[in-house]
């Protein structure tokens, strides 16, 4: 089958085409899917895009018109495509379910360790000889609240990985997993009184309309003023304006992200030459208490061998003309953190 990969990047094409052993023609460009870029697709059959490609109604409208019929992501969220419009469309959709929870939970723990124990700061005065710890005192982990949004796959390791420490677990999540209460002694609450109650806050949910700036500045007030919040999940279930105020106004500890509310065309993308023109990360990268990653929190060996080979096998069914059980279609939900709707 002939696939265009769009969005690829130099990191994950060795691992794509050692899934791939040959069986598709792979055709990797760095364009990101837009309705620019969608006519790059003409004569192929199938395309594989990325997180940070939008879906939209016009893109697969033009998609269709151009004889595409699979679309593989190479990832687990989904929130870029329009189920909806795929479905009415007859173009078949599929993800990655879960590439590494643990690669995703450790980063989380790597963002809320260096933030704790102001490793980048402790760095940057050694890297100049200074050898001054004022300043840098953190906290024990042990007997620590941690508060996890959302106990999935990932949020179930990072309960596994904060148990180890000696933390106190809270979660929130639409469907209780028994299993982390009796291993790890997790307790659900609202989430209102998690925002009371954790000295730490991990964010392990999926963006729809329910969880679309969840985190404002109503929780915010709530929350403990020493509090760390961690966010390696989508950047839209922060707003980005009140979590800035609550940083500023020292309401808030400290913030970890890996993904940025208005990320798209900037993360994946060098501009240290020419400063984006984002004032909001502008300001959040200036604060010291905040530590930003660009996305990386999937980067490792064991989560970009899953992700191809996964893809792989969703073109590997679909050119047998047979289904495949990652498969994703629009269903009409009314749960809160059901799919969202674009």
């Amino acid at each position: 089958m002939k696939v265009l990969v769009y969005s690829s990047k130099n990191f994950e094409i060795a691992y794509l085409e050692e899934a791939n052993r040959g069986k598709h023609k792979l055709t990797f460009i760095k364009d990101v899917l837009s309705t620019d870029t969608a006519m790059k697709a003409v004569g192929y059959p199938a395309i594989s895009v990325f997180s940070s490609d939008l879906l939209s109604n016009n893109v697969l409208e033009k998609l269709k018109g151009f004889g595409v019929k699979y679309i593989t992501l190479r990832s687990v969220g989904h929130d870029n495509v329009n189920l909806f419009t795929a479905q009415s469309l007859d173009l078949t959709v599929a993800n990655v379910p879960a590439f590494s929870p643990n690669a995703i939970a450790e980063h989380a723990v790597a963002l809320l360790m260096a933030l704790n124990r102001r490793l980048i700061l402790s760095n940057q005065r050694v890297k100049q000889f200074n050898f001054d710890i004022n300043d840098l005192i953190g906290f024990d982990l042990n007997n620590k609240t941690v508060g996890i949004l959302g106990t999935g796959k990932i949020g179930s390791v990072m309960a596994k990985i904060m148990h180890g420490f000696g933390c106190k677990l809270l979660g929130t999540d639409v469907k209780e997993n028994k299993q982390l209460k009796i291993d790890y002694n997790l307790e659900y609450v609202s989430l209102e009184d998690l925002c009371k109650a954790s000295d730490i806050i991990s964010i392990h949910l999926p963006l729809n309309t329910e969880t679309h700036h969840l985190i404002d500045k109503k929780l915010l007030e709530v929350m403990k003023p020493n509090v760390i919040i961690i966010n390696t999940a989508r950047g839209a279930v922060i707003n980005t304006i009140d979590v800035i105020d609550a940083l500023v106004q020292e309401r808030i500890s400290g913030l970890g992200i890996d993904v940025y509310e208005h990320e798209k065309d900037i993360f994946f993308n060098d501009y240290s030459q020419k400063i984006p023109n984002d004032d909001l990360l502008i300001k959040l990268n200036a604060l010291p208490n905040v530590l930003i990653t660009a996305h990386q929190a999937f980067l490792t060996e064991e989560a970009l061998t899953n992700i191809a080979e996964t893809t792989i096998y969703n073109l590997d069914c679909w050119s047998e003309n047979k289904e495949t059980e990652n498969e994703i279609r629009f269903k009409i939900k009314t749960q809160k953190y059901a799919d969202r709707i674009i």
